[in-house]
């Protein structure tokens, strides 16, 4: 789905964005990658672009041995699996990658484990270090989610809005954008009629717009079937995100924000709502996968996600794979985050909404309730990467301000007693 989620993901569920940063022995050696990490050729220290980089030992983690960590073992497996797909060139190109492969490699034999032999896994294999953008102290995280929506096969009266799939060609060519010349206006206004592109239909251009926002959807159809639709392609337009028209326009505060107040403002408002929605001119088109009911939805790495075990992580930062350790008060239990959320994830999917070192979409599941979980999460907390044992971790060293030059003036008197004048 990708936390590109139509907004954001690119996993065939859909998320709300690790190569990681890079290495350099001597400069002679570095080389930058295209995704912008330098690589040195002659150790595994990587330097991780604009992130703060603090050592911890597992000691030092609050909830860090109360969590289960057979579960978030089980989801490493899944991971795991896609890992030791990876040819040489991807495993020499990338040292994260490289050394994820091979302690994916010692899960072969371990078997499977319970939360004590998982935890000490774990312990063995990772060291963990904690990460925040450069100027920060906290990561940032929010919450995605699969919707549901009921639906028709056929247009009627009740079910009259469209869901495109992309052309044919586009799926087959794994494009990422189609109809580049069109944005969510033009499509609303009529754009694709006639190119056969109606999977199905639902009733409210908003449950559309939220399918979209996540990258991916369950449509309950009136037959009693169900349609798994994931996020195939966009129209390549920015997206924008409307809740901020909302808080810049004191509609609804920045600390009220959430998913289900976009939506009953929508609702209540159903003019203002389209015009709201076609500022975002992000249009994301679908396809049909043959996931069961039972299924979690597939996430960036191509492997099914796990509710409460699975994150969306800056693609161009992270590696698919990596355990993410969050410890940070959430809204779940209530709308107020005051819920303990200390447990360990793994990196699984991407947004194009998540963007840097310690930014991380947490999936929820399926399901309106889930949904308004989801929607409500944007807080601060900790976020800790466990690093492979075999790989050192650097940060970016902050840039130097050099000092201004001193006045002329003062230059002549420099002098502990010309000094002392001007305290």
């Amino acid at each position: 789905m990708m936390a590109g989620r139509g907004l954001s993901h690119s996993l065939i569920c859909g998320a709300l964005a690790i190569c990681v940063g890079a290495m350099a022995a001597s400069p002679a050696l570095a080389k930058r990658s295209k995704h912008g990490i330098k690589h040195s050729a002659k150790n595994a220290a990587i330097r991780l672009q604009s992130a703060k980089v603090e050592n911890l030992d597992f000691e030092s983690m609050p909830g860090w041995k109360d969590d289960d960590h057979a579960a978030a073992y089980d989801s490493f497996l899944k991971s795991c699996t896609a890992i030791l797909r990876g040819s040489k060139q991807m495993r020499a190109a990338r040292p994260i990658y490289s050394a994820l492969f091979n302690v994916c490699e010692r899960t072969r034999t371990a078997g499977k484990l319970d939360r004590d032999q998982a935890r000490a896994f774990f312990e063995t294999n990772f060291k963990p270090v904690r990460l925040a953008q450069q100027g920060q102290t906290d990561g940032f995280f929010t919450g995605y989610y699969e919707t549901e929506v009921q639906g028709s096969r056929v247009q009627t009266p009740e079910f009259s809005i469209p869901i495109y799939t992309a052309p044919a060609a586009t799926i087959r060519g794994k494009q990422s954008k189609v109809f580049a010349h069109l944005d969510r206006a033009k499509i609303e206004d009529g754009a694709l009629n006639g190119k056969k592109l109606e999977i199905c239909y639902v009733k409210s251009p908003i449950d559309l717009f939220f399918a979209q926002i996540q990258g991916s959807t369950r449509v309950k159809l009136d037959s009693g079937a169900t349609l798994r639709l994931n996020y195939v392609a966009s129209n390549g337009l920015p997206y924008t995100p409307v809740g901020r028209h909302l808080i810049d326009r004191g509609i609804i505060s920045k600390e009220d924000m959430s998913m289900d107040r976009i939506r009953d403002w929508m609702v209540a408002n159903p003019e203002e709502g389209k015009e709201l929605r076609r500022k975002n001119r992000s249009f994301v088109f679908f396809r049909e996968t043959d996931l069961h009911d039972h299924e979690e939805c597939i996430g960036a790495q191509g492997i099914p996600l796990t509710p409460g075990r699975s994150l969306a992580v800056d693609k161009k930062i992270h590696v698919y794979g990596t355990p993410i350790w969050i410890d940070a008060e959430l809204p779940i239990e209530s709308e107020k985050p005051e819920t303990k959320f200390q447990h360990l994830l793994v990196a699984q999917d991407t947004g194009s909404a998540i963007i840097g070192p310690a930014r991380a979409d947490i999936y929820f599941g399926t399901g309106d309730a889930i949904g308004s979980i989801a929607g409500r999460i944007k807080q601060f907390g900790r976020f800790v990467m466990l690093v492979p044992s075999s790989v050192e971790l650097k940060g970016d060293e902050p840039p130097e301000v050099p000092l201004p030059k001193p006045r002329p003036n003062l230059v002549a008197d420099a002098h502990p007693a010309a000094a002392s004048q001007h305290q």
